[in-house]
C-alpha cells in the first residue's frame, strides 16, 4: 500500500513538520502504519518522492516543481532528512511506495511531473497490460515521450496530460484540471472494459500546478470501497507536545492550510474527514475546498444504503486501505 500526501497552504510550510518530525508522519507510516489492515505489503520500502514549489517565484529557476525521489528506504534517507530541515514550501506532494507495477526504479517513483504539473496515484489499474497499448495509440508523440518509467501510474498521467488542451500551459484553471481528471477516468474504464477487463481499478489520482489541487476516492466498482482518503483544514499545524504529537488547530473560519491523506498524519480524530468513495476533493487558488461526486456508472448516491454497504475487501486485499478509526500513540 502505498502512502501519499498533499499539504497547500496560505503560507509555506517546513517539509520536516510533514515528512520527519510528526510521530505519525508519511514517512513513520511507511514502517509503521497505525491504520494498516493489510498483511501484504507490511512496509512501504520501495522508494520515495517528495515534490515542492518555491515560496518565491524566481525568473531564473522558474515556475516548475522541484522533485526529491529516491530507491531507498524513505525513514533511511539522511538526505532526504537535511532536505526537509532546510525546505519550505506553500504546496507540496510526498509519496512513499510499495510496489504494485513497475521496477524499481527513480523513474518509477512518485511524484510524476511535467512542466508545471505534479501528479501522484495510490491504487492500481487492473489488468493494464491488456490496453497499455492501445492506450499508448490515443496519445499525442510529445505526451508519449514525457512517460520515462513502466508504472500504470505513469501511463495514467500520460493519459491525464493529453486530456488538457496545452499541456505546456503556464497556468491552469481548477476547472480544467477537474475536467481532465474525469475524462482521464472515463477513459481508462472504456479501455478496461473494452479490453474485457472484469476487476475493479483503484485510482486515487492527484494532479496540482501549484495554484490548485484535484485528487480522486475513487474505484470502478459499485460494491467495492476505495483506496483511504482524508483531508484536513485550518489554520495551523503544529506540535503540541513533546515526541512529535502534531494537530490542526482552527482559530476562526479561514482555512490557511488543507492536507490531504491516505492516512491522517495526527492522534487527533476531529482533525480528519474521510473523503467518501468516488469522490473528488479540488481545492481553489482561493483555498476553497468542493468535494464533488464522480457520477458515472459506478456512482452510488450517499443517501442508497449501498453506498454505506461498500465493502472493504478489494482495497485491502491489494494493500490501499486504512481503518477508519481513531489513531493512538504508540
Amino acid at each position: 500500500m502505498c502512502r501519499l500526501l498533499i499539504y497547500k497552504g496560505t503560507s509555506p510550510v517546513q517539509l520536516s513538520h510533514l515528512l520527519t518530525r510528526p510521530a505519525h508522519s508519511i514517512i513513520n507510516q511507511a514502517f509503521d502504519s497505525r491504520l494498516r489492515v493489510d498483511l501484504r505489503r507490511p512496509i512501504n520500502g520501495d522508494g520515495f518522492g517528495v515534490g515542492w514549489y518555491d515560496s518565491v517565484y524566481d525568473e531564473e529557476l522558474g515556475s516548475q516543481p522541484c522533485i526529491f525521489t529516491s530507491v531507498t528506504p524513505a525513514w533511511n534517507n539522511v538526505n532526504l532528512t537535511r532536505l526537509a530541515e532546510k525546505i519550505k514550501s506553500p504546496l507540496v506532494f510526498a509519496h512513499v511506495r510499495a510496489t504494485t507495477a513497475g521496477s524499481l526504479s527513480l523513474d518509477n517513483c512518485h511524484p510524476f511531473v511535467h512542466g508545471k504539473l505534479m501528479f501522484m496515484h495510490n491504487g492500481s489499474i487492473e489488468d493494464f497490460h491488456k490496453f497499455k497499448r492501445r492506450l499508448q495509440q490515443y496519445l499525442p508523440d510529445d505526451v508519449f515521450d514525457v512517460v520515462k518509467g513502466n508504472t500504470d501510474s505513469e501511463w495514467s498521467f500520460a493519459l491525464f496530460l493529453s486530456k488538457l488542451k496545452n499541456p505546456n500551459a503556464q497556468s491552469f484553471t481548477h476547472t480544467e484540471l477537474q475536467k481532465a481528471m474525469l475524462e482521464t477516468i472515463a477513459s481508462l474504464n472504456q479501455l478496461a472494459e473494452d479490453a474485457g477487463v472484469s476487476q475493479p481499478s483503484l485510482m486515487n489520482f492527484c494532479v496540482t500546478d501549484g495554484v490548485s489541487v484535484v485528487a480522486t476516492r475513487y474505484v470502478s466498482s459499485r460494491n467495492d470501497a476505495a483506496a483511504s482518503l482524508w483531508f484536513s483544514s485550518g489554520t495551523t499545524f503544529s506540535e503540541y507536545a513533546d515526541g512529535g504529537h502534531y494537530k490542526m488547530s482552527k482559530s476562526d473560519k479561514r482555512e490557511n492550510i488543507i492536507m490531504i491523506a491516505s492516512e491522517p498524519l495526527t492522534f487527533e480524530k476531529a482533525d480528519w474527514m474521510e473523503i467518501k468513495t468516488n469522490y473528488m476533493i479540488v481545492v481553489t487558488p482561493k483555498m476553497n475546498v468542493l468535494l464533488i461526486p464522480i457520477v458515472d456508472k459506478f456512482y452510488v448516491p450517499p443517501s442508497d444504503p449501498a453506498a454505506q454497504a461498500r465493502d472493504i475487501d478489494l482495497a485491502v486485499a491489494k494493500g490501499f486501505y486504512s481503518h477508519s478509526k481513531p489513531l493512538q500513540p504508540a
